[in-house]
C-alpha cells in the first residue's frame, strides 16, 4: 500500500515562493516513472482542483491555467519524492494542497478521479 506524506507548506507573503514535497513510500526506488503523479488543491467551499501533473509520457507535464508559468511539478526518482515549486504566490493560491499517485498514467492527469492514493494534505496560506 502506497503512503504519501506532504511537507513544506505554511504562511507566505504575496509574491513569495514555497516548495512542497511529497514523500512516497511503498514502492520500489526509481519506480515513480511508472505511476501517474499530481498535485491538487482545495480551498474552503470549492471543489478539489488539479494544479499540475505528469502525463502518460512521464516527462510531459500539465498545469492549470491559474498556475501556468508560476508552479512547476518535478520528481526525484531515486528519493521517491514529488515536488511542487510555487513562485509568485497570490492570495487566491491559499488552499490545502494534496499530492496524488495513480496506478495508471493518463494525459487527463488533472482529473482527480484518475488517482488511487492521496496524501493527507498540507495548508498553504498566502497573506500579508
Amino acid at each position: 500500500q502506497l503512503q504519501l506524506v506532504e511537507s513544506g507548506g505554511g504562511l507566505v507573503q504575496p509574491g513569495g515562493s514555497l516548495r512542497l514535497s511529497c514523500a512516497v513510500s511503498g514502492i520500489r526506488t526509481d519506480y515513480l516513472d511508472y505511476y501517474g503523479l499530481a498535485w491538487f488543491r482545495q480551498a474552503p467551499g470549492t471543489e478539489r482542483e488539479g494544479v499540475s501533473c505528469f502525463g502518460r509520457g512521464g516527462g510531459r507535464t500539465y498545469a492549470a491555467d491559474s498556475v501556468k508559468g508560476r508552479f512547476t511539478i518535478s520528481k526525484d526518482n531515486a528519493g521517491n519524492t514529488i515536488y511542487l515549486q510555487m513562485n509568485s504566490l497570490k492570495p487566491e493560491d491559499t488552499a490545502i494542497y494534496y499530492c496524488a499517485v495513480a496506478k495508471i498514467r493518463s494525459n487527463r492527469c488533472l482529473e482527480s478521479r484518475a488517482y488511487d492514493f492521496w496524501g493527507q494534505g498540507i495548508q498553504v496560506t498566502v497573506a500579508s
